[in-house]
């Protein structure tokens, strides 16, 4: 009998250990999973990627809007692109940048020195005859895009206040006297004609070539290894092109960038590149990067993402003329910087329309419940980023004629959205500039916080006078984020727009890189508004960073 109980408490023992056993590994995987992250991301990676896990063909279009090329991730925090798709889910990879001093209109631009805009693969080129990217984020059959052009014009300042001046190698300037260029190595076929002549418009002395289309061209050698930024100042007199011949990493193979007195974007044949650069009738100067031109020509497709090449330039060989006109000050050099940015500032003054915007000219849907945007719709963002850039090109040219566009500039912010403005009203009292004016207003806060640098960027500029609307609608838009910025706080992360409050629908909750552009952003504005509520937001958004967490009850 004492046996047979010692039996059953044993027996009953191991049922109680057991049934421990299994209450402590439930437990456990409870505690684990409500550790595992602050909240599911999407894990997709920048436009090269071309998916994003979970979500809808129109919310893919948003995510991947102004987004970075991994190249570009790695030196910056990304605008609004992906991180590295291989790592492993629930951790952050973004990075967070040190507000390196107080904020101002002529200064680098947050930090868009680490931005590429022309490596991105949805960029399917540098036109030649606008000298801006074409896009085809939202179509392949390539549009101007005025938040990714002005991107391209604020990296390129941006980079040129931070790097050191570029090595320039001068081949042909037609100047006798002048001592820095290299004594010129040109080669003059049977039946082509190369002299020197003296120039009224340019009051120098430039290379006149006579050079039919059947022939070999007039050629000057080059045989530049190191640098692949080639810029000549050009006319035609008749149709005609300039060549560029390029040993390539491509088991040496010569390949052929021609600029051609066409119109024609982009064509690829064989070993040879075609870019119509215009009629360029008149003196202008055509800068190029070699390296890009051949990539985006080699990697020409037809769908929206160029494909990808390991093809580099190894040596600029020649330059070869065709056709009838002029040449002078022919130079390759490490950057051109300079160029860039003015070619994106002129590009926004000559396109801007008679409502102060640059449309955008391709349908846009954000996401299920919201109407689609026609063509010709308007963005903050882009008002703000080309008013930065603007800014930028009248505080180092004095020119008024990008001070003036500027302040046009400012319109579609006075404008609600169903009359085609960027103003959108919270709760009938927060004024907020909409980066996509849809119906009803998505309220998204980066594009928002773009739209006041703007803002605050041509209020400094333009003095008190002219600057007065910038300044109230920037002062407008500085009470609304203040106040509705808890919005867009989850405990864990943050929001990217307010379609859950305005559709009903579940948060559409920042991916990792929309989430620390969301800090870089408050952290400029910090520097700029010294309301607590930045510094405040920055720390805690930080925290998120590193797992953290919200309190709960």
């Amino acid at each position: 009998m004492r046996c047979l109980a010692a039996r059953v408490n044993y027996k009953t023992l191991i049922i109680i250990c057991a049934l421990f056993t299994l209450v402590m590994v439930l437990l456990w995987n409870r505690c684990s999973s409500d550790r595992a992250g602050p909240f599911p991301r999407s894990l997709a990676g920048p436009e090269r990627r071309g998916a994003a896990a979970a979500a809808s063909e129109s919310d893919l279009a948003r995510q991947q809007s102004e987004e970075a090329s991994p190249q570009e991730q790695q030196k910056a925090p990304p605008i609004a692109g992906g991180f590295n798709s291989n790592k492993a889910p629930g951790l952050n990879y973004s990075k967070v940048y040190t507000q390196r001093a107080p904020y101002h209109p002529d200064g680098v631009f947050m930090s868009f020195e680490g931005y590429n805009v022309e490596v991105r693969d949805r960029v399917k080129c540098i036109s030649g005859v606008e000298g801006v990217p074409l896009s085809t984020q939202w179509g392949p059959q390539g549009y101007f895009y005025p938040i990714q052009i002005a991107q391209y014009g604020l990296s390129h300042y941006s980079k040129n206040l931070t790097e050191k001046p570029p090595h320039i190698e001068v081949y042909e300037t037609a100047e006798e006297k002048d001592k820095t260029s290299r004594s010129a190595d040109w080669t003059v076929p049977k039946g082509c004609s190369l002299s020197t002549v003296s120039d009224k418009a340019k009051f120098t002395s430039v290379k006149q070539f006579v050079a039919p289309e059947n022939t070999e061209g007039v050629s000057l050698q080059l045989g530049n290894a190191r640098d692949f930024i080639i810029s000549f100042d050009l006319k035609f007199v008749t149709n005609g092109s300039v060549s560029v011949v390029l040993e390539t990493t491509e088991k040496n193979q010569l390949f052929t960038v021609h600029y051609v007195s066409n119109t024609q974007l982009i064509a690829f044949k064989d070993r040879d590149i075609y870019y119509g650069i215009g009629p360029r009738t008149g003196w202008s100067t055509l800068t190029r990067d070699l390296v890009t031109d051949l990539r985006k020509g080699v990697g020409l497709s037809n769908t929206k993402a160029v494909k990808q090449t390991k093809i580099m330039p190894k040596r600029v060989v020649r330059l070869v003329a065709k056709g009838r006109g002029f040449l002078d000050n022919v130079t390759i050099s490490a950057t051109a910087h300079m160029a860039a940015f003015f070619a994106a500032s002129n590009w926004l003054v000559r396109n801007q329309d008679e409502r102060g915007g640059w449309p955008i000219m391709v349908t846009r849907k954000l996401g299920e419940g919201f109407k689609s945007l026609d063509p010709g719709w308007y963005s903050a963002m882009a008002q703000g980023q080309a008013i930065s850039t603007l800014v930028r090109a009248y505080l180092l040219t004095k020119d008024h004629t990008f001070l003036s566009s500027a302040l046009r500039a400012t319109a579609p912010y006075k404008l609600p959205s169903e009359q085609r403005g960027v103003k959108a009203v919270f709760m009938n009292r927060h004024d907020w500039y909409e980066e996509y004016p849809t119906s009803p207003s998505s309220f998204v806060l980066n594009g928002f916080m773009y739209s006041l640098i703007g803002l605050y960027d041509l209020k400094e500029t333009a003095g008190e006078k002219l600057g007065k609307e910038a300044r109230l609608l920037y002062e407008r838009g500085m009470e609304s984020l203040k106040a509705m910025l808890p919005l867009y706080d989850t405990g864990s992360g943050t929001i990217y727009d307010l379609r859950h409050f305005m559709l009903g629908t579940a948060p559409n909750l920042a991916r990792w890189d929309y989430h620390t552009t969301h800090i870089n952003q408050l952290q400029l504005l910090s520097t700029i508004d010294e309301s607590p509520i930045f510094k405040e937001f920055v720390k805690r958004w930080k925290s998120y960073l590193r797992g953290g967490r919200a309190k709960h009850n």
